[in-house]
């Protein structure tokens, strides 16, 4: 597989490759379907600009995240899209069996050749009683346990390459390398890379015993990033996908014309946070119902610990303060996700993060 597959290019006075994470959220008095019009106008907006890659992420059970399909999303977008790299960031594997993940992705595949990833995580992505449900089985820590073994059987329908004696020998992901041995067949040459996403250390070890890409989430577990990406370049062995380590981080950031309203939107942000955590998701607030909300003392030291992590303000602030991360993280890859309650503002705001790098322009 060609690394070029994998790094990204630098545009503008960016420091590293920026990229989107799209969480498809819906906001109060909108439908899922204006959170799905809001993702095509901004994978749209992120290939003019110059972002290198669209993500979505597999979340369940949660009104303001319609993003429960990934690849069904990516699917629609890849009909609406000509170059930016699509995946998912990503697939929560021990979900799903995986022979099913390799047939979606190959499908994906052999509708955008060359430009979509495989990205995997070992969490449910939503709570134990929805796991349960989606799994059909109770044995969720188990489910993640294995979670190594989930992954190479994925690689070997990926790859064709059950050995001989495998219950699995004769059995075959398509669209996929079978074809190509069948007579008269032609495959495609590309193959969607897998990345491993994290928030903690485990994935970080594994990617790097693998030699594969990494992608943490620094968005929701700050304080376990420079740990995990370190663990990730230490645990590093050269592959036929890598020969030198490659982490992206994906980073909440919002900028806005001016501060205030950036305040607000992130208010609104954190206070969906809250209710998610509390037991209570719902849907994306307005800014206009958080300026309302009577929080507690808990809840606003909570609103303040989440958005200190947080990159929000004008462009030129938002901007310093994602090289400033850059810096610290030695990240390969900025993944921005701009969590709003309206999609206006989503795709200003990564307009604003466009200008303030000179990122490239429409024709």
């Amino acid at each position: 597989m060609a690394a070029d597959e994998i790094r990204g290019t630098t545009h503008g006075t960016a420091p590293v490759p920026l990229s989107v994470l799209d969480l498809v959220t819906v906001g109060a008095g909108r439908t899922a379907s204006d959170a799905l019009r809001t993702s095509v106008e901004l994978s749209r907006l992120a290939e003019s600009r110059g972002f290198h890659r669209y993500w979505v992420a597999e979340h369940h059970s949660m009104p303001g995240v319609a993003s429960s399909s990934p690849a069904v999303i990516l699917a629609h977008l890849a009909a609406h899209t000509t170059r930016i790299r699509l995946g998912s960031g990503g697939v929560m594997l021990p979900n799903h069996a995986p022979l099913v993940i390799a047939e979606q992705f190959g499908t994906l595949e052999a509708m955008a050749p060359g430009r979509v990833d495989l990205g995997l995580g070992r969490a449910p992505g939503t709570d134990g009683a929805t796991a349960a449900a989606l799994r059909r089985s109770d044995r969720l820590n188990e489910s993640a346990d294995d979670f190594p073994q989930q992954l190479a059987e994925l690689t070997r329908f990926l790859d064709d390459d059950f050995p001989d004696g495998h219950p699995y020998r004769r059995v075959h992901a398509v669209p996929g390398p079978v074809q190509a041995t069948s007579p008269g067949g032609v495959q495609s040459p590309h193959r969607p890379p897998i990345w491993l996403l994290g928030s903690s250390g485990f994935s970080a070890r594994l990617a790097g015993t693998l030699g594969l890409p990494f992608a943490f989430a620094h968005h929701f577990s700050a304080q376990n990033t420079i740990p995990a990406l370190d663990l990730y370049r230490q645990s590093f062995r050269p592959s036929e996908v890598l020969d030198e380590p490659y982490a992206l981080i994906g980073v909440a950031a919002l900028a806005a014309d001016d501060e205030k309203e950036a305040r607000r939107q992130v208010l609104a942000a954190a206070l969906s946070m809250i209710r998610l955590r509390s037991g209570r998701p719902g849907l994306v607030p307005t800014p206009e119902e958080a300026e309302a909300y009577p929080f507690s003392p808990v809840e606003r030291d909570f609103v303040d610990s989440w958005n200190a992590n947080v990159v929000h303000g004008t462009p030129d602030e938002v901007r310093a303060g994602l090289d400033d991360l850059h810096k610290r993280t030695g990240a390969d890859e900025l993944m921005i996700t701009g969590n709003a309650h309206g999609g206006d503002v989503r795709l200003r705001s990564y307009e604003l993060i466009a200008d303030a790098y000179g990122l490239p322009t429409p024709a």
